[in-house]
């Protein structure tokens, strides 16, 4: 038995009608938008409408993934036709709260960021560059290799902390450790990375050994509430892609966790996927990809820093370099669709192509940005003049 007639989903979807595509169920094809369309999708099953009311991106999403619905032509063109278009998607806070509004919890927090980082470092390194850098790049030019822009990153980053030799330097929710390595060799930094990951962890520990490094740099697998009682003071705190996983109730939180080890007059980067305004965040990317996962806005962030008197030395928006990241990563993954697929199966491979794509598609429609705020803990009179980096 149908679940809803063909037209009832062709009315949904001519919400999208920026740009033309064409949409193909039961052998009937549609034409939403006016004139020739750039891609086609083919709906093998019906999606019931009530689903796509309660969330357009689970629907759709998951009917991506279980191969019931595809995209002919390419996928990250469909998707930034749709990103586009964000306001036509709706989503049911109060049938979704469970989903959107997670426990904040240092026990479940925990499970979450393992559902994400600890499905294999192998898995990782087959699409990721040889820094292991899960981050926004930096392309210095159009012809940047994604390895030369995330040593771009890191080296801006650096500059910007104005490192000297026998500072110290802690880097909250560290990855797999390039930042620290790169601040320990070129600059002769001592340096603590926290992770809640136990694969980076054991990844981060196996590079400092190789390279000799184990009197420089120190990985704990420590949760950021605990840096309080962690008893040791940093003359730099750098924070990269952590935040996120926060929630907003634990920004400030978060903020004051950083504070309370941060030197006076000492330099903190953060550097965070941003948005214009305070959303909950998606549903399927909740679901799916980042559980508990929460953008803050770039006012919010700026006004939750200046309570705890972090004075602002400079903003930087990298959402363009983000959107070749992800582009440079979708590349990768697909070069190494085949054996990804062998060892985590054809839906996890349609889910993992659909996120990278369409957060590539997010950050090329502004709907995210990406941010690096520097701040001082209260005033500090020696920095140069103008920006050092």
């Amino acid at each position: 038995m149908k679940l809803v007639s063909d037209q009832s989903i062709i009315t949904y979807l001519q919400k999208f009608n920026q740009y033309p595509f064409e949409v193909r169920l039961h052998g009937t094809s549609y034409l939403i938008g006016g004139g020739h369309p750039v891609f086609t999708v083919s709906m093998k099953e019906d999606i019931n409408t009530r689903d796509l009311m309660t969330s357009t991106s689970l629907a759709l999403g998951e009917a991506y993934m279980k191969g019931t619905l595809d995209i002919e032509g390419d996928l990250f063109q469909a998707l930034d036709h749709f990103m586009g278009q964000m306001a036509a998607f709706t989503a049911d806070q109060k049938k979704l709260k469970g989903l959107i509004f997670t426990s904040l919890s240092k026990k479940n927090q925990e499970k979450e960021v393992a559902s994400h980082y600890d499905i294999g470092n192998d898995f990782y390194s087959l699409w990721l560059d040889d820094t292991m850098s899960y981050s926004c790049g930096y392309f210095k030019t159009d012809q940047d290799t994604l390895y030369e822009a995330q040593c771009n990153k890191v080296e801006r980053i650096l500059k910007k902390l104005y490192l000297k030799e026998g500072m110290t330097l802690l880097d909250i929710g560290c990855g797999w450790g390039y930042l620290l390595i790169r601040a320990a060799t070129e600059y002769g930094v001592k340096s603590v990375g926290i992770t809640l990951s136990m694969e980076q962890k054991k990844e981060f520990e196996n590079r400092i050994e190789i390279l000799g490094l184990t009197d420089r740099i120190k990985v704990e697998l420590m949760d950021y509430r605990d840096l309080p009682q962690y008893g040791k003071t940093f003359d730099r705190v750098v924070s990269v892609g952590m935040v996120e996983h926060v929630g907003r109730e634990n920004y400030d939180l978060f903020i004051k966790s950083a504070e309370s080890v941060l030197v006076p007059g000492g330099l903190f980067l953060l550097h965070f996927i941003s948005a214009l305004k305070e959303y909950p965040g998606d549903p399927w990317m909740k679901k799916y990809i980042f559980p508990g996962g929460m953008v803050p806005s770039l006012r919010e962030m700026i006004n939750l820093l200046s309570d705890h008197q972090f004075y602002t030395l400079d903003v930087e928006s990298l959402r363009r370099h983000y959107y070749k990241t992800l582009r440079h990563w979708d590349q990768n993954f697909n070069k190494n669709r085949d054996q990804i697929e062998k060892k985590m199966g054809t839906e996890f491979v349609r889910m993992w192509d659909l996120y990278l794509n369409a957060c590539a598609a997010t950050f090329h429609n502004g709907i995210i940005d990406l941010h690096q705020i520097l701040l001082s803990k209260g005033i500090h009179n020696d920095l140069p003049l103008t920006r050092w980096y």
